[in-house]
């Protein structure tokens, strides 16, 4: 491995930093309809490096308010902040998770069974596909029928108890596949349910209409003790116990577990320790879909060939961001205009949508994956990357053409939110033979339709409308010289608003689900290297979890106590806003 440099400063002090935020300000004075003009003579140049065309994926950054030059700025910078050797640690188990000293190794959970990543003197390969293996064998006992209930009946029902990492990659992988014609008729006469809020109506909306008989129920947690999962799961069991009167040896046939732990899941739901599916610590719950944590469901959902073949295209992904030149390298370029325009020219925001219904779960998990890989304070030297915009942006989106009809105007109009924009040739529907001939014309007919407003909002986007076009649409219309001053404001669109297009050949399928979550990984990766920022660990998250569990043990006092008058002590410690509001809520939440 290359040896890197051990610079303490920020990146933003580096030189190749400096040089592009000195080259973003002149950039700042070119508009998109003028670099993507035929009558700019860079202008095919340009074109032809800022387009990646791999194996049936073509990457369209001509739309990102940048030049040539630009990217030659980018890729210095690149170099300069050793990307290309922190890759390879990732890749080679080095523990680049400083601050909890561990390995990063998600891509290890989708590596050939040939590979070998030694972490402490063990080949986690082999340990990844030895849980493969165990959930191959497994699902295909559940589907069968082999495996039954407790009372004899076979399971067609799956409810996985998990939340944040633990749930929304799976989530999405299930959306994205329902869809598929192999994996929709391989889940035929099945459900697989997903409960992850602490809102009882989670609870009630999980269970709705199933039979206990023949459900069977995932514990989704690495250490077992996540509060939320922990009491969802309490409350899974109760159902189950509810129905078999009391009899706690039906726990065995419809409770497993996917966790690092591997004895709480026996104490606490009477798993049979057989029936627990390890991941390990160097894996992020926001990185884990690829193991147990997805496998595991999704396969007793769409059998295990199906997510398979999800693995081996997040793992074509992962050599592809491993091996490929950066200037051709579809991660690294995004993430590298995730940190032009976050850092140089300062866009906060960035939406992804996806012009694919099946990915309508995609912005959200992307959205945990990068706003809690990222959003950090500090870099790992404890240099104030946020004050300096070297941090990740906001992350939100919805599937096209829904948003065109939802915050579109903002984009369009309002503030400038940088966009990456997903789509398919084709759409899944079209291989299922489930769908007649004339009808699978009009699902054409309407892809068709689905794709031409993907690439007018690009050229929307970048291009604008300008006083001068609006007028002559106005004067067309015999519309009165004031109607016309009045309204021309109103109609113009700025432009120079960048956007990134991934167009995939085909349709969304298995393989190119695993593509699109391996490649967003390494997006979110990527510019967590180039800033310097602990991508890996989430100690944001600690301190409203640790205020939570003092409230409730408050608020459980303050309900207890049967002076009236005594309540509010129970509530001192907090402040005056607090107590009130607590004491509001301890008063009207006893049932009447």
């Amino acid at each position: 491995m290359a040896e890197q440099k051990t610079d303490t400063k920020g990146v933003w002090e580096c030189k190749e930093f400096q040089e592009l935020s000195k080259q973003s300000e002149a950039v700042r004075d070119l508009h998109l309809r003028d670099l993507l003009s035929s009558s700019n003579k860079n202008c095919q140049e340009r074109n032809d490096a800022l387009t990646i065309k791999t194996d049936g994926l073509l990457l369209d950054c001509t739309r990102q308010k940048a030049t040539t030059d630009t990217l030659n700025g980018l890729l210095k910078l690149a170099e300069a902040c050793n990307l290309k050797s922190k890759i390879d640690a990732m890749f080679n188990g080095d523990k680049i998770n400083k601050t909890e000293k561990r390995s990063v190794l998600h891509i290890a959970l989708r590596a050939k069974a040939t590979d070998k990543i030694v972490v402490d003197n063990v080949n986690v390969v082999e340990s990844v596909h030895a849980v493969l293996q165990k959930i191959e064998k497994f699902s295909a006992k559940v589907r069968s029928g082999e495996w039954k209930g407790f009372s004899g009946k076979a399971i067609s029902n799956v409810i996985s108890i998990g939340i944040g990492g633990s749930y929304l990659g799976a989530e999405f992988v299930f959306e994205a596949l329902k869809t598929d014609p192999t994996a929709r008729k391989n889940a035929d006469g099945r459900q697989l349910r997903f409960y992850a809020n602490i809102d009882p109506i989670g609870f009630a909306r999980a269970t709705a209409n199933l039979d206990p008989e023949t459900t069977l129920c995932i514990v989704v947690s690495k250490t077992f003790t996540t509060r939320e999962t922990m009491m969802n799961a309490q409350c899974i069991r109760e159902w189950l116990l509810s129905h078999y009167n009391g009899d706690e040896k039906c726990l065995t046939n419809h409770f497993i577990a996917a966790s690092a732990n591997p004895t709480l899941p026996v104490q606490t739901f009477g798993v049979d320790k057989d029936n627990i599916f390890e991941f390990w610590d160097w894996v992020g719950g926001r990185y884990s879909v690829s193991s147990a944590v997805g496998i595991l469901p999704l396969s007793l959902h769409y059998g295990y060939e199906v997510m398979a073949d999800f693995l081996r295209g997040a793992n074509a992904m992962d050599e592809h961001f491993r091996s490929a030149p950066f200037a051709s390298n579809i991660p690294v370029m995004l993430g590298l205009f995730g940190v032009w325009n976050t850092s140089l020219l300062g866009y906060k925001t960035r939406a992804l949508i996806p012009y694919c219904e099946a990915l309508s779960r995609l912005p959200a998990h992307i959205q945990q994956l990068d706003m809690e890989s990222n959003g950090k304070r500090i870099d790992l030297n404890g240099n104030a990357a946020l004050e300096h915009d070297c941090s990740g942006e906001i992350d939100f989106g919805e599937p096209g053409t829904n948003a065109q009809h939802s915050f579109f105007q903002l984009i369009h109009q309002g503030r400038v939110i940088p966009v990456d924009f997903v789509a398919f040739c084709q759409s899944q529907l079209m291989a299922d033979d489930v769908f007649n001939a004339k009808l699978k014309l009009l699902i054409q007919n309407n892809h068709d339709e689905l794709m031409s407003n993907f690439f007018a909002q690009c050229d929307a986007l970048a291009l604008g409308k300008t006083a001068e076009e609006v007028r002559k649409e106005l004067e067309a219309k015999n519309m009165s010289k004031e109607e016309i001053d009045f309204l021309v404001p109103h109609k113009v669109f700025s432009g120079d608003r960048p956007s990134s297009l991934l167009l995939f050949d085909g349709a969304l399928d298995a393989f190119k689900t695993g593509q699109i979550l391996s490649l967003f990984e390494h997006r979110t990766v990527t510019q967590g290297f180039v800033w310097n920022v602990g991508s890996f660990d989430q100690w944001g998250v600690e301190l409203g979890k640790m205020l939570g569990k003092t409230i409730r043990s408050q608020m459980d006092a303050c309900k207890a106590e049967k002076n009236e008058k005594d309540k509010s002590q129970h509530l001192a410690q907090f402040n005056g806003s607090t107590q009130a509001i607590l004491e509001h809520y301890c008063k009207k939440s006893v049932a009447q």
